[in-house]
């Protein structure tokens, strides 16, 4: 089954599945649709002309994108004259998939699922191109140096521990235990005497004081 449709001052021929792109329509995308100026169905040989509309029927649709679409140039030229103006048009779209057609009580509906990727970002991924940060600002030159730069180093030193009485307590503990034990042998064992001075070391420090009185008497 086939239909056509009226809207924005444009007739389109129709069926379900079909991707057609209108006059800007309001709403947002995943909307549904429903246009009830319907000039004509058509179903095999059968067709039934409106009059001006065909009463009961009408054509569902989702709205997919509201986009710009191609640009236009207006060029205007008087010769001889000196006179050349350009200027540039984007008309506002709307993107949409039709999904079903209802007429005199019966209804053929589209089975596929309806996918809202525009087509921005289907162009962005034949060129290879991440469509997720295309559109984000660009960053200055004094943000792109402020990311070059090395990340400033932590404190050489950390900030020492605070020495709390269960930290005391412990340290003595465990030199205590490390401590060595005497035992009852190496108490009774006798300690060993000092080694005597030698002559020499002993008379070094009368012959100082014998030349010291020496100098006093010389004076």
């Amino acid at each position: 089954m086939y239909a056509v449709i009226k809207t924005g001052g444009k007739q389109y021929r129709v069926q379900p599945g079909d991707l057609l792109v209108v006059e800007k329509l309001d709403g947002e995308p995943g909307a549904k649709v429903a246009f009830g100026d319907v000039l004509l169905l058509g179903e095999g040989e059968t067709v039934t002309v409106g009059a001006p509309l065909v009463a009961g029927a009408s054509v569902a649709a989702t709205l997919i994108e509201t986009r710009k679409g191609d640009k236009v140039k207006i060029f205007k030229k008087i010769r001889r004259q000196g006179y050349r103006r350009t200027r540039g048009h984007r008309q506002a779209e709307s993107v949409l998939r039709v999904t079903g057609i209802t007429a005199g009580g019966k209804e053929t509906k589209w089975d596929g699922e309806v996918s809202l990727v525009t087509k921005a970002e289907l162009d962005a991924r034949a060129r290879g191109l991440d469509f997720a940060t295309m559109n984000q600002p660009r960053k200055t030159r004094a943000e792109q140096a402020a990311e070059a730069a090395p990340a400033p180093k932590a404190a050489a030193k950390a900030k020492a521990p605070k020495v709390t009485d269960e930290v005391v307590e412990e340290a003595a503990a465990a030199a205590q235990a490390n401590a060595p034990v005497e035992t009852e042998a190496r108490k009774a064992a006798p300690k060993k005497a000092a080694a005597p001075k030698a002559e020499g070391e002993a008379k070094k420090p009368a012959a100082k004081k014998a030349a010291a009185k020496k100098d006093d008497a010389a004076e």
